[in-house]
Parts: C-alpha cells; sequence; structure tokens
C-alpha cells in the first residue's frame, strides 16, 4: 500500500516541478527565415490566383510529338518502331537479328563475369556480396539552417 502511495507523492511532485519550471517562461517567438523571393527582393510581384496544371492532353501531346520525328501529326509504323529497334540493335552484340540468351540478359552475364574473380564459374559469398545493388544515399532536405532565437535586447 505504501508503494501506491509513494509512487501517487511521486507523480504529483513530478508535475507540480514542471508546471514551477515551464509556467513562469516568457513567451519567446522564433524568427522565421524570410521567404526566398524577399531575400531576393522580388517580393513585388504579383503571386498567380491558381497553379497551373498540365492536362492529361499535354502529357499525351508530348509522348506523342516524341515519336513523330518529322512533325506532319502523323506516326507512321516506322516512327513508331524506330526507338525499339536502337534497343534491339544495342542489344544485339553480333549483328545476326536474333537475341541469344546471353546477348539479352548481358548486363547480367557481365555481371556475373566481373564478380567472379577467380574465373571458376561460381561465385563464392566475397564475390556474391560485390553483386548487391549499390544505393544512392537520400539527398539531404534543402532547407535553411536553424536561425538561433533572437533576444529581445536587439
Amino acid at each position: 500500500m505504501w508503494r501506491w502511495v509513494a509512487g501517487a507523492g511521486a507523480v504529483v511532485a513530478a508535475g507540480a516541478a514542471g508546471v514551477l519550471m515551464l509556467g513562469d517562461r516568457p513567451a519567446v517567438q522564433a524568427a522565421l527565415p524570410a521567404a526566398p523571393m524577399q531575400r531576393a527582393g522580388i517580393d513585388d510581384a504579383p503571386l498567380p490566383d491558381s497553379v497551373p496544371k498540365a492536362s492529361p492532353a499535354t502529357r499525351e501531346q508530348k509522348r506523342f510529338n516524341r515519336y513523330d520525328k518529322n512533325r506532319d501529326g502523323e506516326v507512321t509504323r516506322e516512327e513508331y518502331l524506330a526507338q525499339r529497334r536502337k534497343a534491339f540493335a544495342k542489344l544485339d552484340r553480333n549483328g545476326d537479328g536474333q537475341l541469344s540468351f546471353d546477348e539479352w540478359a548481358i548486363k547480367a552475364t557481365t555481371k556475373f563475369a566481373a564478380a567472379d574473380r577467380d574465373k571458376s564459374g561460381a561465385m563464392n559469398a566475397a564475390e556474391f556480396a560485390t553483386t548487391a545493388v549499390k544505393r544512392k544515399p537520400r539527398a539531404p532536405a534543402n532547407c535553411p539552417p536553424p536561425s538561433a532565437p533572437q533576444s529581445e535586447e536587439s
């Protein structure tokens, strides 16, 4: 029973200490950095009422224009298949017009050959570890550094 009383007393004492510590502090307003346009001195320019949006038709028009190489308003079969022919030609290393499995899987084949250092045809654990995807670290957020609170004296 005395443990309950001691515990309740400790909670009350901690709450009272918190009120005393935080209750008498004056409210300090953190100074926010100036907006980017104000820093550059461009704060006189009016902002538009709404944000312009790209419509799906606009995106589809851009995609159409990438295929319509001669800009005649039509995508011919040759224009449509041109990019696929380039991709196929890159993969067809020996130029015979056919893709073997090794030609199709050239990236994986090259990666395996580079990892198999002892050229045994198999990778041990250390060699296999070199094939792991190397992820780029996330770019830090582009936030301004926190500024020190300004004193009331200045």
